[in-house]
């Protein structure tokens, strides 16, 4: 009887303990980017939301943008956006970006539950420079694709959103199949990385360094030429071994 009803103590205190450990996970969204301001607008007309962000990252860690959600509409019957500034774990600026309708997961965000962010240090700018810089663009499947370069960086000058479609770049090189749009880019390490758009996707080009200027894609930029990029080739190397 004494051993029945220590085990059941015992039992119980482990349950108290695990649910603790899972309420604090829950909470505190130990994500590597450290959030130093929010932005909810366009790029012309756009306030700060921070301590609303705030707020709706205490009771939900997920929420849809709009301007319900954000208490606010700095640009009426425009489409907006919530920009996200934080500082990654290499100590640079990054931007992460919600169009109006996206849901928003504080899950990569450090101490997202528990606010402990916001305090500055943003950099005022609301385009932020990406980190990668573009060496190629191919459209297509891995058996027909094509070089569409030129093509994106004329449709970058004009839009920073572009949607993937063989009608948006002219061209079907395998028609009748599923198509991707893969960008291959050099990071900060100095390593290939690729990006993959399937038909329907928008591109943001906020990650890549020059978007809107078209200085990427040079004679000076080159791509290895693999479909499936160096990284992605490098660890299936690396699972075979």
């Amino acid at each position: 009887m004494l051993k029945t009803w220590f085990t059941t103590l015992l039992l119980m205190a482990l349950s108290l303990l695990l649910l603790g450990a899972v309420a604090a996970q829950g909470q505190g969204g130990e994500g590597e980017y450290l959030i130093l301001s929010a932005q909810y607008g366009t790029e012309h007309h756009h306030v700060d939301v921070t301590h609303r962000l705030k707020e709706l990252a205490r009771h939900d860690r997920t929420f849809r943008v709009s301007h319900d959600s954000m208490n606010v509409d700095p640009a009426e019957g425009r489409q907006k956006a919530l920009r996200i500034y934080a500082r990654g774990p290499n100590g640079q600026e990054h931007m992460f970006e919600y169009l109006d309708g996206s849901v928003v997961d504080g899950g990569m965000f450090r101490a997202w539950g528990r606010g402990e962010w916001g305090d500055g240090g943003w950099s005022g700018n609301w385009n932020v420079e990406g980190e990668f810089v573009i060496l190629s663009a191919q459209y297509g499947s891995e058996r027909h694709h094509v070089d569409v370069t030129n093509q994106l960086k004329e449709m970058a000058r004009r839009d920073v959103r572009i949607w993937v479609d063989f009608r948006t770049f002219h061209v079907d090189p395998d028609e009748g199949h599923a198509k991707v749009l893969r960008i291959y880019a050099r990071g900060p390490n100095g390593r290939e990385r690729m990006f993959e758009y399937r038909d329907g996707d928008m591109i943001d080009g906020g990650r890549f360094r020059g978007w809107g200027r078209g200085e990427w894609g040079n004679d000076n930029d080159h791509w290895s030429g693999r479909w499936e990029g160096e990284e992605r080739e490098e660890r299936e190397r690396d699972r075979q071994r």
